[in-house]
């Protein structure tokens, strides 16, 4: 790791102080800081001179207290300071990340009660962090938080990319709005299938993805969420001001907090150019540097498994359909099995076979464990040990079996919300784990949480996933997390966390659907925060082709599910489909088989939230390339040079795009595959049709390769 402190410049501890000011490095952001009136603290954002973040109120409002905890301070101390670092992480979307700002460090007291609370502002070239923490103090020590009171002020009636604020789940369509329209749409924007928690009518989550009339894009997302409850936004839509709405527990109390304390980082990234929000690091880079010593076990992963058959309704999780209540056994070997249970010896071995011959490291195996149908009949709530397998699945012998080809199984626990029952196994489970060759799990919260009242966001369930992923780390073990909080960048402390879901993924597809403009949506919102775990790769587009009684289609061209495995960036990435699908089409197979998973460099090539992404990545450690473009339900005409690769180097370019007649609607699995060559002075023309896209590998050549090739001389050349 370079590091490099350029300078801590100033400090004046002063009664009189009232206002303080700092740019960005680039001088582009200024960040101004005010006590204002009756003592309340305060913070306005400017971009290029034009006002972002008009003059915004911070504070608490603190359970029990008879003085708010937003006003009535004095500042009593100030900071400035600079910093430039490069860091590398141990994976990712480029080798080398820098981390640069000026910081601005305020110390409060309040006259009326001798509290003191302290504020960091971090300005990037790309945005603000900001956070608060309390001191160690005699005068607040123990507190319970009723609201958090940060303010983002907005400065006109912007557009908007956005889901509702629901405590327990983020897989919704997006809705694009004016934020005057959000009281009015909210109640069609929900899905009752999927929202389990009532919430305010304008209430909105984050990462929430904003638009000016002037073209100043704007995202407000947090970092580092530790110990906290996760950040809503409730919108003022008359004035335009968006305030902390914190995930309440069981009791409706916010957090419980302990002085010395902080809070996590709220994010602000700004820019005039929408590819400059995707390129964004100023998450990662508020988050702390990596906790875990040795990292060597941590690997990018991509895989293969018996999952989707199971989402289409071709084949079950559960062993049996009768719950072990109502059969009165301990043995499921006594019982005839429903012959649709996926996770069978024989399937698991169809699926170690296609990825042993096509390269993939590992195996998902779903609904391999006892006490499915208990959970699916609701016949308990405590239901999975994470232990005993179903009589039909030899997990030694697959185990055997799989490392013979080279390939690892995937485990998964369904905690079924029974987070106290998944921390009473977790040791077990996961040196069960250990002890069968496993090195990577996906867990999942699917359902009401027990203890019972609390959400899948509040500060309890904050500190669950964080404490499994520690614990994971623990067994050297990779986790990817469902219906998870929505993730704040803490990857960069605790890189086992490879993805988590904590948005609507494929699996929508198969059931209520997934809008069109989903996956030109999702980088500048739910990505913000991480990589996600989105199992791309569907080419059977109609889902009643294996399952009559399953109508649902799939949103998208084959092309474009080719250019998730770019666009949807993922250190885990799935094939999701069935092995027997592929086989059919094999030749646009091959880009799932040979994209990367680990990059060295990113390049936002087009970016417009709701209508088109195209990004370029350089494969880790090698000089190839890959493209990935996703449109919306318009089609777009991609249009992107290559100056990204090497001068005076050539280069074989393979496009898998849509064909002529393609459509998401009515002709989904038409695609074309051609070849050109390529340099960096080359540029590229590529129609994309309604809901399609397409991938591009980039593979360095020399001329003896090109012999044959109907575009010898490089295209632009």
């Amino acid at each position: 790791m370079k590091k490099i402190v350029l300078a801590t410049l100033t400090s004046i501890f002063s009664l009189i102080v009232v206002a303080q000011e700092i740019k960005s490095p680039d001088g582009n952001l200024t960040l101004d800081f005010a006590v204002r009136e009756k003592g309340s603290p305060g913070y306005k954002l400017t971009y290029k001179n034009k006002e972002v973040i008009q003059w915004s109120k911070l504070g608490f409002e603190i359970k029990g207290d008879h003085h708010p905890f937003d006003r009535d301070f004095e500042i009593v101390g100030t900071e400035q300071s600079q910093f430039d670092e490069t860091w590398q992480p141990v994976w990712g979307e480029v080798k080398e990340i820098r981390n640069r700002y000026n910081q601005l460090f305020i110390r409060l007291k309040q006259k009326a009660t001798d509290r003191e609370l302290m504020i960091h502002f971090r300005l990037f070239n790309d945005g603000l962090g900001f956070r608060y923490e309390f001191p160690l103090q005699d005068s607040l020590i123990y507190f319970t938080l009723k609201e958090e009171k940060t303010e983002f002020a907005l400065t006109s009636d912007h557009t908007a990319w956005w889901i509702p604020g629901d405590y327990d789940t983020q897989e919704y369509n997006y809705t694009k709005s004016r934020l005057s329209q959000v009281r009015y749409l909210s109640k069609d924007a929900v899905d009752y299938n999927v929202s389990q928690t009532p919430f305010s009518d304008t209430g909105l989550q984050t990462s929430l993805m904003m638009k000016s009339d002037d073209g100043v894009y704007i995202n407000i997302h947090e970092a580092a969420l530790i110990d906290y409850p996760c950040l809503h936004l409730d919108l003022d839509d008359k004035d335009f001001i968006l305030t902390s709405h914190l995930n309440p527990d069981a009791q409706g109390d916010k957090g419980y907090l302990q002085a010395p304390c902080k809070t996590p980082w709220r994010t602000i990234i700004v820019s005039d150019d929408a590819r400059d929000i995707l390129a964004s690091k100023l998450v990662l880079n508020l988050n702390d540097p990596c906790k875990i010593e040795d990292t060597s076990w941590i690997k990018p992963v991509k895989y293969v498994g018996v999952w989707w058959e199971m989402i289409n309704g071709m084949s079950t999780w559960a062993y049996t359909d009768l719950p072990s209540v109502q059969l009165g056994i301990t043995d499921y070997a006594e019982t005839e099995p429903n012959g649709k249970h996926g996770a069978c010896n024989e399937n698991v071995r169809k699926y170690i076979d296609f990825a042993a011959a096509h390269g993939f490291d590992a195996v998902l195996v779903e609904g391999w464990n006892i006490g499915w149908e208990d959970w699916f009949n609701k016949s308990k709530d405590y239901v999975f040990d994470f232990l005993t397998p179903y009589p039909d699945f030899d997990m030694k012998a697959l185990n055997q079996y799989a490392h013979m080809k080279g390939v690892k199984l995937m485990m998964h626990h369904e905690t079924s919300g029974s987070t106290r029952n998944y921390e009473r196994h977790m040791d077990a489970a996961y040196q069960f784990m250990v002890d069968n060759g496993y090195n990577a799990v996906k867990s999942g919260y699917v359902g009401n949480m027990l203890p019972r009242g609390e959400y899948h966001s509040s500060q309890w369930m904050v500190n669950h996933f964080l404490y499994a992923v520690t614990k994971a780390a623990d067994y050297k073990i990779m986790v990817n997390a469902h219906e998870s909080v929505r993730p704040t960048g803490l990857h960069r402390a605790y890189p086992n966390l490879l993805a988590n879901e904590a948005a609507r993924g494929t699996e929508y597809e198969a059931m209520a659907g997934n809008s069109v403009d989903h996956t030109t949506i999702l980088p500048f919102t739910r990505l913000i925060g991480g990589p996600m775990d989105y199992t791309p790769g569907i080419f059977e587009m109609d889902m009643s082709v294996h399952n009559p009684e399953n109508e649902s289609k799939v949103s998208s061209t084959i092309a474009r599910q080719l250019a998730l495995y770019v666009t949807m960036y993922s250190p885990l990435q799935m094939a999701a489909d069935y092995p027997e699908v592929y086989e059919k089409y094999m030749d646009a197979f091959r880009f799932i088989k040979k994209v990367a998973v680990d990059w060295d460099d990113t390049r936002i090539l087009e970016a417009e939230p709701g209508d088109y992404v195209t990004i370029a990545r350089k494969a880790k450690g090698t000089n190839n390339w890959f493209v990935g473009c996703t449109v919306d339900e318009n089609g777009y005409t991609s249009k992107i040079d290559l100056t990204f690769l090497d001068a005076g180097k050539t280069y074989m370019a393979t496009i898998y795009g849509d064909a002529r007649d393609a459509h998401y609607k009515n002709n989904p699995k038409a695609y074309e595959i051609r070849k050109v060559a390529v340099t960096n002075k080359s540029q590229l023309s590529q129609k994309c049709v309604p809901g399609g896209g397409y991938a591009i590998s980039i593979v360095e050549v020399d001329k003896s390769q090109l012999k044959g090739l109907k575009n010898y001389k490089p295209v632009g050349s």
